[in-house]
């Protein structure tokens, strides 16, 4: 595994709390990096991989347990699309782990001693869109379909020894089924959160349906919501608790909406440090943010924790 702690992720959420690190994205943007491109922060991976390092430990600085790699919007099909042939894009979803781990390396010499793990992001089909779909889902796809276009990059990334896969922004309990079965044999641990509104998952199916296909899947070691507004989050924890009897992983965005045409965030912040205590209630044990929440968020939720 990519990081140095003889304690497992699944063991330490058996035992507390773990914080993970915020927005990858508003972290690169607020460092001056123009993500306008579709692959979005992945193309860092190729242009700057420096700086995504640099985010990673600014988030371990913060207090977040767990850096998530830039490899959200990393695909082959994607990365095809700007000329970049299929060795080189398996090197850059390979390389997106590594500066995760970089990135551990370098907190460790600053000091920081606490456990440091790895997560290797893996967004949905949508995400490779980049056209907003992945908050809508429905793609016109079979979970069969689904599964082949993402188990390609799920065998690059596990060949690069993460701690665990973030199966994240998940907006359809039909490619959450098709991740399920992509993630099987490869013998790296797996959180499954979904991207929701209203308590239901983006393409509308009930929450306690979504989470009940993680629930007997021994990969899966954590099941939740993320890129949701915070006030989506008690209810999501507490079906997903009940559903699976699994820990339950949260990371919110602000509060804001994504407008996907006009490329920019609407609406005002609602979310706070504050909330963290009524999640961690309601049974969530790996606590985060997501877009548009940076390290001062994270810093907050590390004090709470």
């Amino acid at each position: 595994m990519s990081s140095d702690n003889s304690l497992s992720l699944a063991d330490a959420l058996a035992a507390g709390t773990v914080v993970l690190d915020g927005g990858m994205s508003n972290q690169l943007a607020s460092a001056g990096h123009d993500l306008g491109d579709g692959l979005w922060s992945a193309r860092l991976l190729a242009d700057r991989p420096d700086a995504v390092s640099d985010a990673h430990l600014a988030y371990f600085r913060a207090g977040a347990d767990v850096a998530i790699t830039a490899s959200y919007q990393a695909t082959f099909e994607g990365f095809a699309e700007r000329g970049i042939g299929h060795q080189e894009a398996a090197r850059l979803l390979a390389l997106s782990v590594e500066l995760g781990r970089d990135a551990v390396r370098r907190a460790r010499a600053e000091g920081i001693v606490r456990p440091l793990w790895v997560a290797a992001s893996v967004g949905p089909y949508g995400a490779m869109l980049a056209d907003g779909s992945e908050y809508r889902g429905r793609y016109g796809l079979s979970v069969d379909e689904l599964e082949a276009f993402h188990r390609p990059r799920l065998e690059v990334l596990a060949a690069a020894e993460p701690d665990v896969f973030a199966l994240e922004t998940v907006p359809d309990a039909d490619e959450a089924a098709a991740l399920l079965r992509a993630v099987r044999g490869l013998g790296v641990p797996a959180w499954l959160s979904y991207s929701v509104a209203e308590g239901r998952t983006r393409a509308g199916q009930p929450l306690a349906e979504a989470f009940a296909l993680a629930a007997d899947v021994d990969e899966v070691i954590a099941v939740g919501v993320n890129c949701c507004a915070p006030e989506d989050v008690p209810g999501a924890v507490e079906v997903a608790a009940r559903v699976t009897g699994k820990p339950v992983v949260v990371y919110p965005n602000r509060g804001e909406a994504w407008d996907a045409e006009a490329r920019a965030w609407t609406g005002r912040s609602t979310f706070g440090a504050e909330q963290v205590a009524g999640w961690r209630a309601a049974g969530a044990r790996l606590i985060g943010g997501c877009c548009r929440v940076g390290p001062e968020g994270i810093a907050g939720i590390a004090r709470v924790v």
